[in-house]
């Protein structure tokens, strides 16, 4: 039975490389996927590409690439990544003109374009499209239509599919679900096609890819195994062997740090996922209810029974908007009587922003070591605490009320008590928030572009 070794080297913009380099070079896998995005990430890079059109993908694509492309030609790995952002074909143009400086001609790099539908909200509503947001129920996009500063649809493995079977080497994408980096590749080996017979197959690669699509988060990072996961700061990616009757087994590097066990594997799976009945992606919808998992040696387990279905007639599109701004302060109170000591500067902080008059949609205040985390539900302390930390922040329209809460919080430091600590003021953030909509398949067609090394 045809069976495919596919690695997971990133888990998002800013992960961990060396993990990746070694799957290249020890794990015998013939794919690894780079995912880099998370649902506001693509406004961030759409604002960098607003400044600078030859930017707006993820710039760890070019040392990622200048660490692994040798290792992958030489090997015939292919790396399929999502750091395109919002300038996949940029991001392209950098892989081609790195492949060139190391000599790797041939080299065919694919590039997946379509999911950016930013200049196209206008054209869509004069068809009669709406964009309801999901979360707060509003019908359309009319607030905050003049605050738009990218909108990105989630699509699926359909162009990646396309580009593997024109021959390419590297494949870089926009805003490719994170999944579809793994589901496509598989499709593209065994053939499998979105039809009826082939639906529990993709159900079981979206399920493959979930499991393994943010890397160290089922090799015992981010994890209730952090305890007996050996050696985290060298920690190994996961690996997917896959077989074409839709098993795989979920493994990493022999040696490496880390840990796999049924316990990682049911850790990921759950992870952001809201009905396990039905895991909505591009792709498909995958049944994570019926699946079983069997550890079958040392950091090793097996996923079979895993069901699949149609893929829905609607892609997620993430709108990102301009929201105002954030300003923000932390002081930190010593021993003895920190907690106290505290208190009083959020009283003192309160009142000095009534009197300057602060007009914030939102305020937040958090004692740090005391209830940061866990908000309300926190108990006071009952023991004399080391040291006790304040945080303020304020959410406003423009960045002269932000600049409020800065220089007030910087004034607990004279105000407040003897001892108390005051770093750098932070700075003014701006905010972009997130409108999630839906949005008919049809009206985002993607394709593949290559471009080769010559």
């Amino acid at each position: 039975m045809k069976k495919v070794r596919i690695g997971s080297g990133s888990a998002y913009w800013g992960d961990l490389l060396d993990p990746a380099v070694e799957l290249v070079k020890k794990g015998n896998i013939k794919y690894i996927g780079f995912d880099h995005l998370a649902e506001l990430t693509m406004a961030i890079l759409q604002r960098i590409k607003t400044k600078d059109p030859t930017k707006g993908y993820i710039p760890d694509i070019i040392p990622w690439m200048k660490a692994i492309l040798p290792d992958c030609a030489e090997k015939g790995i292919i790396p399929v990544s999502n750091a395109g952002g919002a300038n996949p074909e940029a991001a392209g143009d950098e892989v081609v003109k790195l492949a060139k400086e190391m000599g790797l001609t041939g080299v065919k790099v694919g590039v997946v374009v379509g999911d950016d539908v930013f200049g196209k909200l206008d054209e869509m509503r004069a068809k009669g499209i709406k964009f309801k947001n999901l979360d707060t129920g509003e019908e359309d996009i009319d607030r905050i239509k003049d605050r738009i500063v990218a909108a990105n649809a989630y699509v699926g493995a359909d162009s990646i599919v396309d580009a593997l079977k024109e021959g390419a080497n590297v494949i870089v994408t926009g805003r490719a679900s994170d999944n579809a980096l793994y589901v496509g590749p598989l499709m593209h080996e065994f053939g499998w096609e979105f039809k009826e017979k082939y639906y529990d197959l993709i159900g079981a690669a979206i399920t493959v890819g979930h499991i393994i699509e943010c890397a160290e988060c089922c090799t015992g990072g981010m994890s209730n195994m952090w305890k007996i996961a050996p050696r985290l700061w060298d920690i190994g990616f996961p690996i997917a062997e896959v077989s074409e009757n839709g098993e795989a087994v979920i493994s990493k590097i022999p040696g490496s740090g880390g840990v796999i066990n049924e316990w990682t594997i049911k850790e990921h799976l759950i992870y952001e996922i809201h009905d396990p009945s039905n895991y909505l992606m591009p792709d498909g919808i995958a049944d994570f209810t019926a699946l079983k998992l069997e550890e079958t040696g040392k950091d090793q387990v097996k996923v079979t029974n895993m069901r699949g279905k149609q893929r829905p007639s609607d892609l997620k599109l993430c709108i990102g908007y301009r929201d105002g701004y954030i300003g923000e302060g932390q002081v930190f109170f010593p021993w003895p009587d920190a907690f106290e000591k505290a208190k009083k500067a959020e009283e003192t902080v309160r009142e000095r922003l009534k009197k300057v008059k602060l007009d914030a949609d939102e305020i937040r205040i958090d004692f740090i070591g005391v209830n940061t985390l866990h908000g309300e539900v926190a108990p006071e302390p009952t023991c004399e605490l080391n040291e006790v930390g304040l945080r303020v922040v304020a959410k406003t329209k423009t960045k002269a009320e932000a600049d409020k809460v800065r220089r007030e919080v910087t004034h607990l430091w004279t105000l407040g008590a003897v001892g108390s600590s005051f770093g750098v003021p932070l700075p003014i953030r701006p905010v972009v928030s997130l409108w999630p909509t839906l949005i008919p398949r049809e009206e985002i067609p993607t394709r593949a572009i290559i471009k080769e090394v010559k």
